[in-house]
């Protein structure tokens, strides 16, 4: 029970999430027409979906949202389960509760790819299923800039972008999640170096349990 309060975050960002999501679709319009000002013209709620991943990026191929919504879903289980073996370990709490929201906007945007598509009807027009292939509300919008990138810039040169692109609660754990992590990364990781250190300086080492060519000779005089 006592690693269940990791989880309890999760869940409460999980619970946040999707509530800010569907009070977005069913109270506003997407795009401009809908959009609301919360702090002037730098920050605003703007109702749009993508079908691919943290912060709009996705893959280009057929299958793309088929394969993000698997990759997801893998790396949900592989972060629960890597929650509770840390917690185990009794490893930096902070290094926990970063964790916790990782995982908590991992399985957010997850709910969204696997059921919206069903139950909002926003899957793309050309997707096979519905299940699988619903896109992720988005509705946070830092207008810092938006324009159209220089022609030269490699890879990105034409398009046109927002320096940030709009998001939701879920990438927003994510984010603070592993920034939190980067930053605080040598309090959070020096505990399990020491704790590997320590490991090492009391196990004894193979070396002393290797007899050496004087040990032998020792030993046969006194046999002799």
């Amino acid at each position: 029970m006592k690693y269940f309060k990791y989880y309890l975050l999760a869940i409460a960002m999980i619970i946040l999430d999707q509530v800010v999501k569907l009070a977005v679709h069913f109270n506003m319009e997407m795009g401009v027409a809908g959009q609301i000002y919360l702090l002037g013209d730098v920050f605003k709620l703007h109702y749009l979906t993508n079908p691919g991943m943290a912060f709009g990026m996705q893959l280009g191929s057929e299958n793309g949202k088929l394969i993000l919504t698997v990759i997801r879903l893998i790396a949900m289980v592989v972060i629960a389960v890597y929650l509770y073996r840390l917690a185990k370990k009794e490893v930096h709490t902070g290094l926990l509760w970063c964790g916790a929201l990782i995982l908590g906007g991992a399985i957010g945007n997850l709910i969204d790819s696997i059921f919206y598509g069903v139950f909002l009807n926003n899957a793309p027009y050309d997707a096979p299923n519905p299940w699988f292939h619903g896109q992720v509300i988005d509705m946070f919008y830092i207008d810092i800039w938006e324009g159209r990138i220089p022609e030269w810039v490699p890879l990105f040169g034409g398009d046109y972008t927002a320096l940030w692109p709009v998001f939701n609660v879920a990438d927003a754990s994510i984010f603070v999640g592993v920034a939190i992590i980067i930053i605080f990364q040598k309090s959070f990781f020096k505990e399990a170096e020491h704790e590997e250190d320590d490991a090492i300086e009391a196990s004894p080492s193979i070396a002393e349990h290797i007899p050496s060519d004087d040990d032998e000779t020792r030993n046969a005089q006194s046999v002799g």
